[in-house]
């Protein structure tokens, strides 16, 4: 389990950078109703957002039995990468999957203690929004989907070598 903390440690930062700058906009920076705004960029705001539902507002849930379906749901995913992590060989999948696992987790502990995922990073180009409101979790998770796909369609797997013995 050594060789695979790699992984957990990448979780591990992931879940309290999450968790850090999630406090840091609702407390010292003052967002503390939903839409509240600090720009810190032309392109880019501090806006915040209870996510209710899961990735672009899908399966929303916005009564308990949905809450805590959705808790469920994302804990058994979270398991399957923890798995995932302890039988990866692959250090950048490792990392990868780390990612994963803390954003999945920061995100958890949102719906269980308050009901609701907080996001608050806005890129936008004037009205133009190419992204829903998200938080460090959620970015975590999206470059780590990417770095994942790109090595399974760019890399190749070394094939077996043939012992055939000439005569």
């Amino acid at each position: 389990m050594k060789a695979r903390r790699l992984g957990f440690t990448v979780a591990l930062i992931v879940f309290a950078l999450d968790q850090l700058m999630k406090w840091i906009v609702t407390g010292p920076m003052g967002l503390t109703h939903v839409l509240d705004e600090h720009v810190f960029l032309p392109i880019f705001s501090f806006t915040l957002t209870h996510n209710e539902g899961i990735s672009l507002g899908y399966l929303n849930a916005t009564n308990p039995i949905g809450r805590w379906m959705l808790v469920a749901l994302t804990s058994a995913i979270a398991v399957a990468v923890a798995v995932w992590i302890g039988r990866e060989k692959s250090r950048i999948d490792q990392a990868a999957l780390g990612m994963v696992l803390g954003g999945a987790l920061g995100n958890i502990l949102d719906r269980t203690l308050h009901g609701y995922v907080v996001d608050f990073l806005d890129l936008h180009f004037g009205d133009f929004r190419p992204f829903l409101v998200f938080n460090v979790g959620d970015a975590a998770i999206s470059i780590a989907v990417v770095i994942l796909l790109l090595r399974a369609l760019l890399t190749r797997k070394e094939e077996p070598k043939e012992t055939i013995e000439h005569a």
